[in-house]
């Protein structure tokens, strides 16, 4: 299925496509032949990363855009620049923010912080896309990627499972309104899937982070290129007659223990008071 054109007339918008999980979507994408726009705040690392895309497969498919998600005119703009440039076939809505923390000791700041990237961003940006693709009756593809919290839950996360919650809410609710407009909406729901950044937030310690990496049946935590795999298939035209449907790609874990972070119990009051000073830096 993976043959080297698989996505050659696709061009796919990637969120937060600059580092982790994003970058490493955007990489199999561009192995498979599309085009790549991918988006962030921060233009240094958009622009390393294309140039890295672009000297790695000898091409020019890899463009950016600096865009902040959670600004809807800031996301207007930068969909309207994509479109005048030939338009748009697949979105991936990948841009996230989280940290964990005791519930009682966030601030509306730090709940808005992470609403506003993930279920606000991801809205405007399909909202954005879609209302040309209807204008056009172009056929299109959107993949949001949630968690497996966003259907059980998680303590010590809880700003990033109503966010997630609601982003999957809209992907079914969307897949029955646009699916007959020849819009699919789907979602994937990994489980843990180091990455720097990510890793730097939710995992206070070694010990804990081979927790989470270790809790599921098979012993391990994800690849990224498996991840990205998963990703290719969905946005292909292979998965034509899937719609409305969340993957989920976790080694088995939410079967072995729902809520990804609750085994954060463990952690002891200096353990919190240590994650708020890296917080507050």
């Amino acid at each position: 299925m993976f043959e080297s054109n698989l996505l050659e007339s696709k061009k796919i918008l990637v969120t937060g496509g600059g580092t982790g999980l994003g970058k490493s979507m955007s990489e199999r994408f561009l192995s498979l032949g599309a085009h790549v726009v991918i988006c962030g705040r921060r233009e240094e690392v958009l622009k390393e990363t294309c140039k890295e895309f672009n000297n790695k497969f000898k091409s020019e498919k890899a463009s950016y855009k600096v865009c902040d998600v959670k600004d809807a005119a800031s996301v207007e703009n930068m969909i309207e620049s994509i479109f005048s440039e030939g338009g748009l076939n697949i979105l991936v809505n990948n841009a996230a923010g989280n940290f964990i923390s005791r519930t009682e000791d966030l601030s509306p700041r730090a709940v808005d912080a992470v609403l506003n990237i993930v279920l606000h961003g991801t809205s405007y940006v399909t909202l954005a896309c879609a209302k040309r693709w209807l204008k056009t009756q172009q056929k299109a593809a959107v993949l949001n990627i949630v968690t497996t919290y966003a259907t059980t839950g998680s303590a010590f996360v809880v700003p990033s499972a109503m966010a997630k919650a609601g982003v999957l809410a809209m992907t079914r609710s969307l897949a029955v309104e646009w699916g007959g407009k020849g819009i699919r909406m789907n979602a994937i729901a990994p489980g843990p899937f180091p990455t720097e950044g990510a890793w730097e937030r939710l995992v206070p310690n070694a010990n804990l982070g081979e927790q989470l990496e270790g809790k599921n049946p098979l012993g391990r935590a994800g690849q990224h290129i498996e991840l990205a795999n998963l990703a290719s298939y969905l946005v292909s035209d292979y998965a034509a007659f899937i719609n409305g449907e969340v993957v989920t790609i976790d080694g088995g874990e939410w079967l072995q223990g729902a809520g990804e972070f609750n085994f954060l119990k463990s952690m002891k009051t200096e353990d919190w008071e240590m994650m708020q000073k890296k917080r507050a830096k």
